[in-house]
């Protein structure tokens, strides 16, 4: 997401590095260029035009403390902007109430069943929330067949009663149920339509208006461009919108519609779904994303993720033999279990500062290639997991066959091994080289 978006911005600024100061003529060329790669991902034209004109007047207006150059004064100014657009804060759910209600509404197709999933499994497993899940999309029997799938598959309760239409009657079970089994959270999933109609509304206001929810959520598409902004409009003009949660983020969007809702509509972005896994919804910080756009990186998020997905203790245990040079290929077998645990490798490296500038962004690692590697290594006895040196030839051929793999997949993996361990070695020993 936003890739594109990031290359035309970063390109831009680069015009100005090397420059004595800043001065109209010379930042003119790469505000020209960032209003054309604004356009360019479908953010609103009212917008560009406040954002381009933002820039400029703070980029005349301030003196270049001796401290910095230009052009890294430049892009804080664009960066703060991004920010500002954004919407400065990061918004988090209000979960007063018990339980506390959070209605999900959006149009057909925008992905509401599974980011009600979604946002059910990152309350159990981030804030260690008991949710109930309730279908009331009462009109398409699929919709509802889908979150009862959803919810075996994370575990977490569903409510539904196929043959009945009537979503007040339903919702007075739901909580019923949902008091009796001490749920925390009520997430509802409402219907949607291809597009806005008067009885979707009624029907949505009915339930907001008897059930007061304490989020009110639009989940919308965003590879929707600036129609995005007329949906939201045409749902925040009929209920109270509390929040949004973008969809489908992590594939060819252009990013537009995240720059353009909260600035045009006031709406916060709660949450962005950037993986079809149900683990891939994240919290939206203007601040993380203002930086990720720019090549910057997000520590923040890889720190997250890790607390999130890793075991602490297996991996300072892990730390500790590396300390003391007995790391073998059953710690390999750990620690790799445990990146498996992060999601695509891809997504983490895009978020390391400069990822952009060193050609991260474009490296995809094939899953069968690290199933390939978790085949290799399980095919080798504890033992010789524990002491690699005793695998010659006759033990590579066994390996081989048992993984299905070839004795030549084999030594390329021990010697990746044995060079990631002369990299730990050096890095202890302080003598390590790093590459820029």
């Amino acid at each position: 997401m936003f890739e594109y978006m990031g290359d035309k911005l970063t390109n831009a600024i680069k015009n100005i590095k090397g420059m004595g100061k800043i001065t109209e003529d010379n930042i003119s060329d790469a505000l020209r260029e960032i209003r054309i790669a604004l356009l360019e991902a479908d953010v609103n034209y009212e917008v560009v035009k406040e954002f381009i004109k933002n820039v400029k007047e703070k980029a005349l207006g301030m003196n270049v403390a001796k401290s910095l150059k230009p052009d890294e004064l430049f892009v804080k100014i664009v960066k703060d902007e991004l920010v500002d657009l954004l919407g400065k804060d990061y918004v988090s759910l209000n979960t007063k109430g018990n339980p506390a209600i959070l209605l999900l509404v959006g149009l057909q197709g925008s992905g509401k069943t599974t980011a009600a999933g979604k946002l059910a499994n990152y309350l159990r497993k981030k804030h260690a929330k008991n949710p109930l899940l309730v279908a009331c999309d009462v009109y398409r029997p699929a919709a509802i067949d889908q979150l009862i799938t959803i919810g075996k598959s994370l575990n977490i309760e569903v409510y539904s009663e196929k043959e009945n239409k009537d979503v007040l009657s339903i919702l007075k079970n739901a909580f019923e149920v949902a008091s009796k089994n001490n749920h925390d959270y009520v997430i509802i999933d409402t219907a949607g339509r291809l597009h806005i109609d008067e009885n979707l509304m009624t029907e949505l206001k009915t339930i907001e208006d008897n059930y007061h929810p304490n989020e009110t959520i639009l989940v919308i598409d965003a590879m929707m461009g600036q129609d995005a902004i007329n949906v939201i409009n045409g749902f925040n003009n009929k209920l109270k919108l509390t929040g949004a949660i973008l969809t489908k983020m992590d594939g060819n969007t252009k990013g537009g519609v995240a720059l353009s809702v909260r600035h045009l509509t006031n709406i916060p972005i709660k949450f962005i779904g950037d993986s079809e896994k149900m683990d891939g919804l994240s919290e939206f910080f203007p601040e993380r994303m203002a930086k990720r756009i720019l090549g910057m990186g997000d520590i923040l998020s890889i720190v997250e993720k890790v607390e999130a997905s890793v075991d602490q203790d297996e991996l300072e245990d892990t730390a500790k033999r590396m300390q003391r040079g007995k790391f073998d290929l059953e710690d390999f077998l750990k620690t790799f279990k445990q990146i498996k645990k992060l999601g695509p490798l891809e997504n983490i490296l895009k978020m390391l500062p400069g990822a952009r500038k060193m050609g991260l962004n474009n490296i995809t690692i094939n899953p069968k290639d690290m199933a390939h590697i978790e085949a290799i290594v399980l095919s080798m006895t504890p033992y010789e997991r524990k002491n690699p040196d005793i695998l010659k030839a006759s033990r590579k051929l066994r390996i081989a066959k048992g993984s299905g793999r070839s004795v030549e997949e084999v030594n390329r993996l021990l010697n990746q091994f044995e060079q990631m361990k002369k990299m730990m070695k050096n890095l202890q020993n302080g003598n390590m080289k790093l590459p820029f």
